[in-house]
């Protein structure tokens, strides 16, 4: 045995290793946090079984779960990339947790890094069980899965915008307010359950140009009526993707 053998050797661990601990960490959190689960897990699974099995909104021809899936999809991203991402950390920004891991070896870009990684290992969960939901229901999707792939990219990078940006200059109670607020609305108006053109004309071009529209109808397009890449709902995307990360950097408060 050497002499060197039990000498201290401080320092910070890999970078990857640093994100990759604190993405793991991040999603056990938010696992376990039943609020969460509601809104991530329950709240779509229960309106894509009870909206496919019975006739309450005219969701026009074919089957209701062709129409529903490609929605409940898009809120499963914006309950998870959005309203759980605003609330988890305007709270840990309140409680000092930001402020302390900020000054810890993991730099705050990183602590963005590893909150998107939990965001994106939470929606391939609620995707599959969704999926496997909707298979069970009759569901017959088609299109690209390239499509599907770059439509739920680009919704999850404009939610966790607009969630970072909420979550950072809000105080805590108030984002829970507003996140929770925000859901309900874009849920009954962002073409999730009842389609845009049961809106008056007028309403649906101010609709349609919402982050949950775009990702809904997308998706839609593609899964349901077989459209090779929705170039015009994926520009909406990414309009509201470099907006939201951009004033979220920028407007961001740790403390």
């Amino acid at each position: 045995m050497s002499a060197g053998t039990y000498t201290p050797r401080p320092g910070a661990a890999p970078l990857p290793r640093m994100i990759g601990a604190q993405a793991a960490l991040e999603t056990r959190m938010l696992l376990r946090n039943g609020e969460q689960l509601l809104l991530t897990v329950i709240i779509p699974t229960l309106l894509l079984v009870l909206f496919s099995a019975v006739d309450i909104v005219d969701t026009g021809a074919g089957r209701s779960v062709d129409f529903l899936a490609p929605g409940i999809l898009a809120l499963a991203v914006m309950s998870t990339a959005f309203t759980g991402q605003a609330i988890g950390t305007g709270f840990e920004r309140r409680y000092g947790v930001l402020k302390r891991l900020g000054a810890s070896p993991l730099p705050r870009w990183g602590l963005m890094t590893a909150k998107t990684l939990s965001v994106l290992v939470t929606e391939v969960l609620q995707v599959v069980l969704l999926t496997a939901i909707a298979f069970a229901l009759g569901w017959s999707p088609h299109g690209s899965p390239f499509a599907v792939l770059l439509l739920l990219v680009l919704g999850t990078a404009a939610f966790s915008g607009l969630g970072l940006l909420m979550a950072g200059t809000l105080k805590a109670e108030a984002t829970l307010a507003a996140a929770n607020l925000v859901f309900l609305l874009l849920l009954v108006g962002g073409g999730v359950i009842v389609p845009l053109d049961k809106f008056p004309g007028a309403v649906q071009s101010v609709l349609g140009l919402l982050p949950i529209a775009a990702l809904s109808d997308g998706l839609r397009d593609v899964l349901q009526h077989r459209a090779s890449m929705p170039w015009r709902d994926l520009g909406i995307l990414a309009v509201w993707a470099v907006l939201g990360l951009g004033a979220a950097a920028k407007f961001f408060r740790w403390e």
